[in-house]
């Protein structure tokens, strides 16, 4: 299931969840400017970052598939409507392919890919209760302006923890309508949307009364908003030190 979590040992799960964090805020910073070569090598250490994570790289690919459409629509765009030398054997008629049309294309679907990528790996290889432990630790400087860190970090983890319920959901009713004789490859802009608005306000309803089983839930177990205490306390370790420094050596690259 995208984006949720692979209990698994490895060195990128005994990780601290506050370098984790860190590294793909500044991992999504630095592919903002990034060019293809520089893409092209973060592919790369994304693939390895995986490796070393035991987790299934089907599993992160997978991940992908629900935003698939809207890059393909964006590639499409980059592709055909950028200004530039046009491609011989790429170009029919009016319809011409850039040189700069493809290498922005490339270059900007790439990025967003590997954001959503990176990511999805990230919530795969942290626990639930780690992404609102790291996010409480990184957020205490916003006590001097009278926020709450936790009650910010909780709700960060829930938006986490509610993708894989958004993506169940969503294939449940796919099969309920089919199994009601809904034809669900409606032909036409008008029967896309009439198909895509029943789904829709089916998911709404279905996420809206989840959130009010968790809210009672949560309530019965004595749950109140506030500053709490933890059972296993943060703490770096020499590996997380490592990884900072590294991440500080390629982000001051990166930026020369």
């Amino acid at each position: 299931m995208p984006f949720q979590y692979y209990p698994l040992d490895s060195p990128v799960h005994r990780l601290d969840p506050r370098v984790k964090i860190i590294a793909v805020l500044l991992v999504s910073i630095l592919l903002l400017k990034a060019s293809l070569p520089s893409l092209a090598a973060a592919t790369v250490g994304f693939v390895f970052i995986s490796w070393a994570s035991r987790t299934p790289l089907t599993a992160v690919l997978k991940s992908l598939k629900p935003v698939l459409p809207f890059f393909i629509c964006l590639f499409i765009l980059y592709l055909f409507f950028t200004p530039g030398s046009p491609l011989p054997y790429l170009s029919f008629g009016p319809v011409q392919v850039t040189q700069e049309g493809l290498t922005m294309a490339i270059t900007q679907v790439g990025k967003f890919l590997l954001l959503v990528a990176a990511a999805s790996l990230f919530t795969m290889t942290t626990s639930p209760i780690e992404i609102t432990t790291g996010l409480e630790r990184l957020l205490r400087p916003l006590k001097v302006f009278g926020l709450s860190s936790h009650d910010l970090a909780m709700m960060i983890s829930l938006a986490f923890r509610f993708i894989p319920q958004f993506v169940i959901e969503l294939n449940s009713i796919r099969q309920a309508q089919q199994a009601r004789g809904a034809d669900l490859n409606e032909s036409g802009i008008a029967g896309k949307i009439r198909l895509m608005a029943g789904l829709a306000s089916t998911l709404a309803s279905n996420m809206f009364r989840r959130s009010d089983q968790l809210i009672d839930a949560m309530e019965a177990r004595g749950y109140h908003p506030g500053p709490r205490t933890y059972l296993n306390n943060l703490c770096f370790r020499r590996s997380d030190y490592g990884v900072l420094a590294a991440l500080t050596v390629i982000a001051v690259a990166v930026w020369l």
